[in-house]
């Protein structure tokens, strides 16, 4: 309430003020501002007087209080001019920003009044224009002129900050006043008038740890050596206060979170001074032995640890790494360990910080030390071999039983355990060596063979006599040693060709050998013919010291017709101890070439060719071949694409042939029309009588006495015998067969079986549309007329 009242008499006075300064500036203007036509003299263009009118008016800047909530418009100030004598024949105008909405104006007394609430912090100005005009005829008295309404600050607005919450971080352990954090407000209010903008900052909570400069808002920290460990986390109040900081000023606040940040203040300390573990003589190195754990509070880097071991009798059989994901000191086994050695080790293990803070130097030493004692445990153990593994050598063809070497092993324990020995038959699976169970001894029990194996991989077993679950295994190598038991062959399957044209010591062929023994008793080759053939008239060798050697022609002049093929014996011998040697065909083709030694043909048949028919010849006889061929396909398809006749009476046939004439039968006594036994079914002379129109599903006999008499003709009694094995069928469905027959003779005493004799008799048909068909069917209309056409004519 107090502070309201404060505001009331604030706005009063400056209302006060406004109105006295207003009515200054009037009086003034009637002492100073005369309108008059001589004013000051100024000289233009070509000596003209130029006289600049004087003004009618003059005002400064017009003021108005923000947020005035009186009763009555405010009054911001009054215009008048001087030519306004007071009759009423003046009439004052306001155009411009907020005229006739925010401001209005007496057109009789010059008077402004602002209608409604102004907020400064929505427009700090308005800029207006005002004129006098004659009120009768709108004539303007003077020119218009601009003013400007200025809005008057008071302290409405409260201090804000730019965030409502802030983060900081300062390391612990840092120095009094050590900058944090600048926090920063903004009000408002216009700065330029009073102190309503004017803040002062100011800590609520977090004291005694941090303080607040009052003008900058930089927080900093109060206490020296703040320890996270103690305490991480801090929570400040900060508050910004307008008018300077003085009673009755608006403020605000704003919380901040201070976190210390960890430095490596704090060395690592192991819990205990000794460490007890215990391993196994049998565990292989890199097996872990146990851990070890030194605590640094610290956090992050600073609290890395780094395990070294820097004393014991165990440096050399243990080592220690580091689980940086635990920070534990991981001692591990470096070497294999024997119980009956040595039963226990000790070391002195260093725990020491990866980082270390220059600043807290005089804080260390950031290090610490254990004692962690070893203890053997004893195992049994499987034997073990002498060596890592064996190589030994045995000849190829050596005799079954021929030794090949030993291996040994022997028990690591006290107890000495005696040893068994065998193969490990996965390894062996041809069962070329055997092995002594109980001195190693390995021998051959077959003949080996280096150009099928040269190299025997086996392994060989060890375990203790009383132990079978201790075994040791060695892998042994016997390399086969080469002896000279293959004789060289020729390296390919070769057949020369010779011209027969070739000249004397040409050269044809070049051969070489290939000796499946080692190199010392293979190469080199000798080549050479065999005595018998040495003065061979044909052909002759020529051993080139290379393992190769040349075959050339003796003689000139070779003929296919004579001879076209020679086979040429050829001797190779090793150079191995003993040598040895073998007998190799060569095969030699006489061929024709032509003169440069082109080869044209080896067959001795192409002599025969020439001596015949020319190619030219073979050709035509190909081509009357395959023309006739064409022809006799062409014929067998036409042949075949024939069409057929429309109807097909031997397939078509339901029941009877129907058999058609041209000439028309005397009667039942003419017997020369046609055969009447074609109505007989052949079938029926047997007794058996199938059905055409069924299938039957089974068959059945003929009953006795109606089976008719083979030769029989007549027609009666034909018909009457079908009639009767229809009837008498079990198997024959309820509807009688389709019977056809041809025949029709003259007095017969069935009568006919025509339908042209229906026209006398009573019908319901009508076939009077018969007239309308054409003189081609009047002979059918006459004989199927109309009942009363017949009466008619009679």
């Amino acid at each position: 309430p107090k502070m309201k009242e404060d505001h009331c008499l604030h706005a009063a006075l400056l209302c006060l003020g406004v109105l006295c300064y207003s009515h200054g500036l009037a009086t003034e203007k009637l002492n100073h501002s005369r309108p008059s036509l001589h004013g000051h003299h100024e000289k233009g263009k070509e000596g003209q007087v130029l006289h600049r009118s004087k003004r009618g008016w003059v005002w400064n800047q017009f003021f108005v209080i923000e947020e005035y909530t009186g009763p009555d418009p405010v009054l911001v100030g009054r215009l008048h001019s001087d030519i306004d004598s007071g009759d009423g024949n003046i009439k004052y105008i306001l155009s411009g920003e907020g005229a006739g909405i925010i401001f209005v104006i007496d057109d009789k007394s010059g008077n402004i009044h602002a209608t409604k609430t102004l907020d400064r912090e929505e427009r700090a100005q308005y800029t207006l224009t005002a004129q006098a005009v004659d009120r009768n005829t709108n004539r303007p008295l003077e020119p218009p002129s601009e003013f400007i309404v200025k809005v008057q600050d008071i302290n409405d607005n409260p201090p804000e900050f730019l965030h409502e919450n802030y983060h900081a971080n300062v390391p612990e352990r840092s120095n009094v006043g050590t900058s944090v954090i600048q926090v920063t407000a903004s009000d408002a209010d216009d700065p330029t008038y009073g102190n309503s903008a004017k803040l002062v900052y100011s800590i609520l909570e977090g004291q005694p740890y941090f303080s607040v400069e009052a003008q900058t808002g930089i927080i900093r920290t109060a206490l020296p050596n703040m320890d996270r460990e103690a305490k991480e986390e801090y929570h400040v109040v900060i508050q910004a206060k307008d008018m300077g900081g003085h009673m009755g000023g608006l403020s605000g606040t704003t919380k901040v979170t201070i976190t210390l940040t960890d430095v490596n203040d704090n060395p690592p300390k192991f819990p205990q001074s000794v460490y007890q573990m215990s391993v196994s003589e049998a565990a292989v190195p890199g097996e872990e032995v146990g851990r070890v754990k030194a605590k640094d509070p610290d956090i992050g880097e600073n609290g890395l640890v780094a395990y070294s071991i820097i004393d014991g009798d165990g440096m050399d059989m243990f080592e220690i790494t580091t689980d940086y994901e635990t920070q534990e000191g991981v001692v591990k086994l470096k070497k294999t360990l024997d119980y009956e050695t040595k039963k226990s080790y000790s070391l002195k293990v260093e725990a020491a910080n990866v980082h270390i803070d220059p600043k807290f130097i005089s804080n260390g030493p950031f290090k610490d030390t254990v004692t962690v004692k070893i203890a053997v445990e004893d195992a049994d153990e499987p034997p073990v071999f002498l060596k890592p593994s064996y190589i030994f050598e045995v000849q190829e063809n050596a005799a079954s039983g021929t030794v090949v070497g030993k291996v040994h092993a022997k028990d690591p324990d006290a107890a000495n355990s005696a040893i068994r020995y065998s193969i490990d038959r996965h390894t062996d699976l041809e069962r070329y060596f055997v092995i002594n169970a109980e001195d190693g001894n390995i021998k051959t029990i077959k003949a080996l063979d280096r150009e099928e194996m040269a190299w025997h991989n086996i392994s060989v077993f060890a375990v203790e006599v009383h132990k079978q679950h201790q075994e040791a295994k060695v892998p042994v190598a016997i390399k086969v040693v080469d002896v000279n038991d293959n004789a060289p062959k020729f390296a390919a399957a070769y057949e020369a060709f010779v011209c027969e044209n070739a000249r004397s010591n040409q050269q044809f062929i070049t051969i070489s050998a290939d000796d499946k023994d080692d190199s010392a008793n293979g190469p080199r080759f000798i080549f050479s013919l065999p005595p018998e053939i040495i003065h061979n008239p044909n052909f002759t060798l020529r051993d080139n010291r290379d393992n190769t050697a040349s075959v050339l022609v003796r003689r000139e002049g070779f003929s296919r017709q004579k001879q076209d093929l020679y086979l040429l014996p050829i001797v190779i011998s090793d150079g191995g101890v003993p040598p040895l040697s073998s007998t190799n065909t060569l095969t030699i083709r006489v061929c024709g070439c032509d003169s440069g030694g082109s080869l044209l043909s080896c067959n001795a048949e192409a002599y025969v060719l020439n001596a015949g028919l020319s190619t030219g010849a073979l050709i035509a006889i190909l081509a009357c071949i395959v023309i006739l061929l064409v022809i006799v396909v062409l014929f067998v398809t036409l042949k075949r694409q024939k069409k057929e006749p429309l109807i097909v009476f031997e397939e078509e046939d339901v029941r009877e042939n129907i058999i058609t004439y041209d000439d028309e039968g005397g009667g039942e006594e003419d017997t020369e029309a046609f055969d009447i036994a074609t109505l007989q079914n052949p079938d029926g002379i047997n007794g058996f009588m199938p059905r055409k129109d069924i299938k039957p599903e089974y068959q059945y006999l003929p009953r006795p006495g109606l089976r008719p008499a083979p030769n029989s003709v007549d027609v009666d009694d034909f018909i009457n015998t079908r009639i009767q094995e229809a009837d008498n069928d079990p198997t024959a469905p309820p509807y009688d067969s389709i019977q056809i027959y041809g025949y029709e003779g003259r007095g017969s005493v069935a009568g006919s079986l025509s339908s042209l004799e229906s026209a006398t008799t009573d019908s319901d048909l009508d076939y009077d549309y018969l007239q309308n068909w054409g003189p081609r069917f009047k002979k059918l209309a006459d004989l199927y007329g109309s009942k009363d056409t017949f009466d008619d004519d009679s």
